[in-house]
C-alpha cells in the first residue's frame, strides 16, 4: 500500500480555497501511486479554535462533492479535517472519502485542555481498520491509551494528523518514534506550515518504519508531501511547490 501525508498551508477560514489546494495535492499523490492521502488537523479551515463554531459544518456539506468525486474517479482515499457541528456541540472531525463508498468521519476523542472550551470529545469508532490503519488527531498521540488501542485492534499503520507549532513538533516527533518502536507499526505524521492559531506551525511531517527508523521528513517551512510504500519501505519526498521529488529507501 502507498500512503501519502500532506504538509499544507491553509488559508484561515477559506474552505473553498483550501479544497482547491487539497485537489492539487491529491493530483500529485495520485501521480505518485498513492492509495490514501491524509491532510493536517482541520486542514479545510486551518487550526483556529476561536473560529470553530462559526466555521463548523455538517458531513453532508455540498462543498465536499469535489473531494468525493476525486476519490471515486482516482480510486484514492482522502482524509481531510474540518470542525463538525453536532447537536451536543462542535467536534474536531476528519472526513474520510472512500472510492464509491459512503463517507466516514473520525472524531477527535482526546482534547487538549485548551480545546475544551471550543470543542467536545468524540467517541471511539474505528475507521480504515480494513486496511489495518489507525488514525490519530494531534493531542491523541500524547495519550498512551490511544496508540495502545490501535495496537490491540491490530493496526499495522498509525497516521497522525496534527497542527503542531514549532515549539510542539519536537515532542510529537519523539512520541511517534517511540510509538513506532513499541508497537512495531509504520507511523506517519502530517503537520501544517504557516500560521497556526497566531503562532508559527512546525511542519516536519515525517514517516517511520515499524522499527522506529525515520525514513523521510519535510522541513518546517515549505508545503510538500511524503509517500510511503509499506511493502518496499521506499519513500517519495516532494517539497517546495512540487518542483522536485526524490526517492529514498
Amino acid at each position: 500500500m502507498k500512503i501519502c501525508v500532506a504538509q499544507t498551508r491553509s488559508v484561515t477560514g477559506e474552505v473553498r480555497k483550501n479544497i482547491d489546494k487539497h485537489k492539487e495535492f491529491i493530483g500529485f499523490a495520485v501521480s505518485g501511486g498513492a492509495d490514501i492521502i491524509v491532510f493536517p488537523e482541520l486542514s479545510l479551515t486551518g487550526y483556529e479554535p476561536t473560529l470553530a463554531n462559526k466555521l463548523a459544518t455538517n458531513e453532508g456539506d455540498d462543498r465536499f462533492r469535489d473531494l468525493q468525486y476525486l476519490s471515486d474517479n482516482q480510486k484514492i482515499i482522502i482524509a481531510a479535517g474540518i470542525p463538525i457541528k453536532k447537536e451536543q456541540g462542535v467536534m474536531i472531525g476528519m472526513i474520510i472519502f472512500r472510492p464509491n463508498q459512503p463517507q466516514q468521519t473520525y472524531f477527535k476523542q482526546y482534547l487538549h485542555p485548551d480545546e475544551e472550551r471550543y470543542f467536545i470529545k468524540g467517541t471511539y469508532e474505528p475507521v480504515l481498520s480494513e486496511y489495518e490503519i489507525a488514525m490519530a488527531i494531534c493531542y491523541e498521540i500524547s495519550v498512551p491509551l490511544h496508540a495502545e488501542q490501535a495496537h490491540k485492534n491490530e493496526a499495522r499503520v498509525y497516521i497522525a494528523s496534527v497542527a503542531k507549532t514549532i515549539a510542539g513538533i519536537e515532542k510529537a516527533i519523539e512520541t511517534l518514534t517511540e510509538t513506532a518502536k513499541r508497537y512495531s507499526m509504520f507511523v506517519l505524521l502530517s503537520n501544517c506550515v504557516g500560521e497556526c492559531e497566531g503562532k508559527e506551525a512546525g511542519g516536519r511531517s515525517s514517516v517511520w518504519n515499524n522499527k522506529g527508523i525515520l525514513l523521510g521528513q519535510l522541513d518546517n517551512i515549505n508545503e510538500g508531501m511524503l509517500i510511503l510504500d509499506t511493502t518496499t519501505q521506499e519513500v517519495i519526498v516532494v517539497q517546495k511547490e512540487f518542483s522536485s521529488a526524490k526517492k529514498i529507501s
